[in-house]
Parts: C-alpha cells; sequence; structure tokens
C-alpha cells in the first residue's frame, strides 16, 4: 500500500498580522509546517507533497533537503482547487491522505487508525467533538448515523448548526475515487470556493462508504489561524512534553514552566529541573543530574551526577561525569568538561577542553584553549585568543595555577606545574614549575596631596 499524503500549505494566515507566512509561525523552535510534515513521515510508505502558494520560495527553503514534491497553488480558491493542483502526483491505487500545515499536533497514531478505515469501497474523515464547534463544519448524518454530507458553517441552517461533530478536514481514500470527485467540484457557495468537503456527499451517492475516525483529544485538530491559538497550542504541545520527561522518570519542579523544544537521544534516571528550563535541540542527559532554574540546554550532552547551577547556558557543549557548571555561566560550541570540573559564576568557555579536577571558579573568559588536568585558573582570567583577524590557542598543562586577573595572549603555552603571579600579562610561553609574573614596580609617594576642585 502506497500513501500519498497532501500537506495544504498555500494559505496567507492574514490574521497572524505578519508578513510570515502562517505554516512557518513557529511551535517548539519548529515551524506548525514541520511538525506536520515529521508527523507525516512516521507512517511507513509514504510520499509526501506540500501544496504552497503564499510565501512561495520561503515556505519551500524552510524544509530543504527533506522528501518533499513541491506544488504550487497560485490563486488560493479553496481547499478542494489545492488538491487539484496536485492531481497529477496521484495514482489511482494510491491512499491520499489530506492534512493541513497549520494542524500541528496531530498525532501519528490518530493518522494511522484513519488509514485503517480506507478500503476499495470506502473513504475515512476524521471528525471531532466539540462543545462550540463554531466555525466548523458540521458532519451530516442519516437515522441509521450514517454520514451524509459536510455542511460548512456559513452555509448551515439552524438546525444543522446545533451539530456538535465537526469536520477537521483531513480525510483518506483511494486515489481513482478522489481524482474522479475532484473534476466534479464546483464553486456555487457563500465563499464561491471548491471544497473539498464536497466529496464526501458525492461519495454518499455512490454508494461508497464514509467512515469516520475521532483524535484522543480535540486539541489534536486545532488549527493555528491567531496569535491566540498559536500560543495556546505551544502550551498543549509543552504539557505533552512535561509528562513524557516525567513518565521517564525526571522531577519537574513545575512542569508549567519547563519548555521542550527539540528531543533527547536518552535520558537517565533521578533527575531533577528547575523552573523555567529550556531544553533546545538534541540533548543526552544522565543520572542524578540536577539543572538549576532559568538555564538552557541546547544540543548538549550531560554526563551523570552533573549540577548546572542556575542561570547557565549549555550550547553544544559537553559536560563531564561530576561536574558542576555555574550559576550565570555560559559553555559554548564546542566547549569539553571532563570529569570533576567546575565552572562558576560568570564564567565563559569556547571551543575549548579542560581535562579533569581543573577549576575556573570565578570571571574568566576562556576561548580556544587547552587546559589541562588540576589546573586552577584565578578571578579574571582571559585567553587573548583573537588579534582582529585570526584566532589563536593557548595551552595550559596539568598542574598549573592562574593568578587572578591574567591574561594569556595567544598563541601561548604554560608548561605543567607552572605558577603565573596574579595580573600578569603573559605574551610568551611558561617554563614548567617555577613562577611567572609581570608586573610594573609598586611605588609610593610621600607628602602627595590630592587634587582639589577649582573654585
Amino acid at each position: 500500500m502506497t500513501i500519498k499524503t497532501l500537506i495544504l500549505a498555500a494559505g496567507q494566515g492574514t490574521r497572524m498580522r505578519s508578513s510570515l507566512p502562517k505554516v512557518l509561525h513557529k511551535i517548539a523552535s519548529r515551524s506548525l509546517l514541520e511538525h506536520v510534515y515529521d508527523t507525516s513521515k512516521q507512517i511507513k510508505n509514504n510520499a509526501v507533497t506540500v501544496i504552497y502558494g503564499h510565501g512561495g520560495e520561503r515556505v519551500k527553503e524552510s524544509l530543504a533537503g527533506l522528501e518533499i514534491n513541491w506544488v504550487q497553488q497560485k490563486e488560493q480558491l479553496g481547499t478542494g482547487h489545492a488538491v487539484q493542483q496536485a492531481e497529477s502526483e496521484i495514482n489511482n491505487d494510491d491512499i491520499v491522505l489530506v492534512l493541513y500545515g497549520d494542524v500541528p499536533l496531530l498525532k501519528a497514531a490518530t493518522i494511522e487508525g484513519l488509514l485503517e478505515k480506507v478500503t476499495d469501497n470506502s473513504m475515512a474523515l476524521l471528525t471531532v467533538e466539540l462543545v462550540d464547534p463554531t466555525g466548523y463544519g458540521r458532519i451530516v448524518r442519516n437515522a441509521s448515523k450514517e454520514v451524509l454530507k459536510i455542511v460548512e458553517q456559513k452555509d448551515a441552517n439552524e438546525s444543522e448548526k446545533l451539530i456538535t461533530e465537526g469536520n477537521t478536514g483531513i480525510l483518506a481514500t483511494k486515489g481513482a475515487k478522489l481524482k474522479k470527485w475532484l473534476s466534479q467540484l464546483d464553486n456555487s457557495n457563500a465563499q464561491q470556493e471548491f471544497y473539498l468537503t464536497d466529496i464526501i456527499e458525492m461519495a454518499v451517492k455512490e454508494g461508497v462508504r464514509v467512515n469516520t475516525h475521532q483524535p484522543e483529544s480535540a486539541d489534536e485538530v486545532l488549527g493555528v489561524n491567531n496569535r491566540k491559538q498559536l500560543s495556546y497550542l505551544e502550551r498543549v504541545y509543552q504539557t505533552i512534553q512535561a509528562d513524557k520527561l516525567m513518565e521517564a522518570g525526571v522531577t519537574l519542579f513545575d512542569p508549567a514552566r519547563v519548555d521542550c523544544r527539540g528531543e533527547f537521544s536518552s535520558i537517565g534516571q533521578d533527575i531533577s529541573v528547575d523552573i523555567n528550563v529550556i531544553f533546545e535541540g538534541i540533548n543526552k542527559i544522565g543520572n542524578n543530574v540536577i539543572i538549576g532554574a532559568n538555564s538552557i540546554i541546547n544540543n548538549s550532552i550531560i554526563a551523570d551526577n552533573v549540577q548546572i547551577l542556575a542561570n547557565s547556558i549549555i550550547d553544544n557543549a559537553c559536560v563531564g561525569e561530576g561536574s558542576r557548571v555555574g550559576p550565570f555561566a555560559r559553555l559554548r560550541p564546542q566547549a569539553e568538561l571532563a570529569e570533576n570540573v567546575h565552572i562558576g559564576n560568570f564564567v565563559e568557555i569556547k571551543k575549548s577542553t579542560i581535562a579533569q579536577g581543573s577549576k575556573v571558579n570565578h570571571l574568566s573568559y576562556i576561548g580556544d584553549a587547552t587546559v589541562g588536568s588540576g589546573v586552577n585558573i584565578g578571578a579574571g582570567t582571559i585567553t587573548c585568543n583573537y588579534d582582529g583577524v585570526n584566532k589563536f590557542r593557548t595551552v595550559i598543562e596539568d598542574g598549573a595555577f592562574i593568578g587572578s586577573d591574567t591574561q594569556l595572549i595567544a598563541p601561548v603555552t604554560v608548561k605543567k606545574n607552572a605558577t603565573i603571579g596574579a595580573g600578569s600579562t603573559i605574551a610568551k610561553d611558561v617554563p614548567e614549575g617555577g613562577l611567572t609574573l609581570s608586573r610594573t614596580k609598586q611605588i609610593s609617594l610621600k607628602n602627595w596631596k590630592k587634587p582639589v576642585k577649582n573654585k
């Protein structure tokens, strides 16, 4: 069985009040369209076609490199018209699945349940029971509860408006039947659009049964038409992610104040996460990890028994077992900490490796550096790695002690067990084992008088 998924993504979304095409607005750092695509690709033997319009190349560029057939809808004349543009992509024996690029939370299991209800003489329609169905097309059934047709809100009479079963627009049917029905669509309705939903009545007239399926939650089929709806679905999505984390054994101090905008390649046991923590990208987190409030973890690896203290950013970095980072620390891309490393408050590490047991505890910048084991780097130390054009590397070997307020002008090497006195500017290699410092002579002037303000 071959599935052909058509994702309708041509709408402008004027109620978003944005120059950005509606389907490119984001939930959890991914566009609405990307959410729909990712879900559809969970279905086996599935080829995806995206029907785009408003935003043109911008929409295509957003999913560049993915397995997608692109079809343009130059005029937005309704959902039926949109599907007509992709007719050449459809083979007679395909099962065609129609999804929407602004409905991001639909589950793969719901799609699979829908597809199971497609046979040679039946199609499948996803419907939803709603407390308030305003704006939805209504599912009209006969006395035997068989679907007869769908009536759009603006075309519904008073009794039809009382129906609480709404149409989601999501459906699946055999390709040959769909192509036949598409050729029969017309726009004699209040909107003067070609409604895809009109094929339901055509199917019934031909004796094709319309089987319905419903999602576990109405939130799955909610679309985004304005910023308020976007915000609501963001919270729905984050609630789902928080539940998954807690089911995996993570303690969330407040599930409503943790955002997961990515995924985990693996996640350990006995992890505790304080409020306002954001996870982005793909992260790997070990056992017994503590993550403090207001921290951001992005595309990083955090080993067992690590403490990330409050207000820290871990970005494309690796934190070794037993290490402690923060508070107010920043690990930038290619920062690699070995076991039992301490990175303290207002310390920034970039493109550097720091070996076992070393400490950078206060107010320092370590960039483009190789730091050995057992090194102590004092407050206010800077590796001066950039000359305005090129970047150079600093090497600090095992056991070195770097005094406070030291500037290491790269390229430079500090040898094993060397000590650098506080306040030094080091521009040459430092020999092993001894004390190196650079300071001007301290003098005191007797009988010196402070200047006074002119009257």
